[in-house]
């Protein structure tokens, strides 16, 4: 009858240390997590006050407001719903706060922007929503880690496909294709448009008439920008020849 007491009391010692441990684990985990809340809440102020300070006169070296503002906005609406964005919502702020005010990035830099954006836009879609996401790039491309891409140019596109597809019906998608091939970066975004809807998506948009512009004034005829519908799908298509622009700046030194 000892024997047994002495083995509940070290099986009951053991369950309760094991507890215990949980529950560190637990503590630790919530701290570290409340600390990345915290972070990300101190580089939304900072943002704000540099969205306020700043006069972005100057479009071929800053992002332009409007752009901003949505990035901004979207951010703050699902920044406290799941820690499982944590890692996303942190690049893209470190981005918009380090980046967006230079005249040129890595093109693997915009890419990795528009990922964690689009998994920043995912907390607003269900589980089941169809939501496909591909990079063809080939890592080996000598342009893709050399500054030639102007800092969120996949913004619009993407925020755009989000913001218009029709997200109710059983067959609504959202389609992104990043491809890096032969020195040339494109973006491809399509969504099935929602009813609610006019049929002419965002042509007139403040935010797609900056786009262009931003584009024409860097990129001039080594760019391509189509925008079109096909049934219920619209599409948009942004093609960059990197290689032929840099070597038309070389060219003019």
């Amino acid at each position: 009858m000892l024997l047994v007491q002495i083995q509940f009391n070290t099986f009951t010692t053991i369950l309760l240390a094991a507890l215990l441990l949980v529950i560190i684990l637990l503590l630790i985990y919530l701290y570290r997590s409340q600390k990345q809340v915290n972070s990300l809440a101190n580089k939304l102020n900072k943002i704000e006050g540099e969205l306020h300070s700043h006069q972005l006169k100057d479009i071929d070296y800053k992002l332009n407001p409007h752009l901003f503002k949505n990035v901004l906005n979207s951010i703050q609406s699902h920044a406290y719903q799941t820690f499982h964005s944590l890692d996303s919502l942190s690049n893209v702020l470190d981005y918009i706060l380090y980046e967006s005010s230079k005249k040129f990035v890595r093109p693997q830099q915009e890419i990795s922007f528009a990922m964690s954006l689009i998994e920043i836009n995912k907390i607003k879609l269900s589980p089941l929503f169809d939501l496909k996401v591909k990079q063809k790039v080939r890592e080996n491309e000598p342009l893709l880690n050399q500054k030639l891409m102007v800092p969120m140019l996949s913004t619009d596109l993407i925020e755009n496909a989000f913001k218009h597809a029709d997200i109710q019906s059983p067959n609504a998608f959202i389609s992104v294709t990043f491809e890096f091939k032969d020195n040339v970066f494109s973006l491809t975004v399509a969504n099935k448009i929602s009813k609610k809807e006019p049929i002419q998506k965002d042509k007139d948009g403040y935010g797609s008439k900056m786009l262009e512009q931003r584009l024409n004034i860097v990129y001039k005829d080594n760019y391509k920008l189509d925008k079109f519908i096909e049934g219920d799908v619209y599409i948009a298509h942004l093609k960059i020849n990197l290689l032929d622009y840099k070597a038309k700046v070389l060219a003019a030194r």
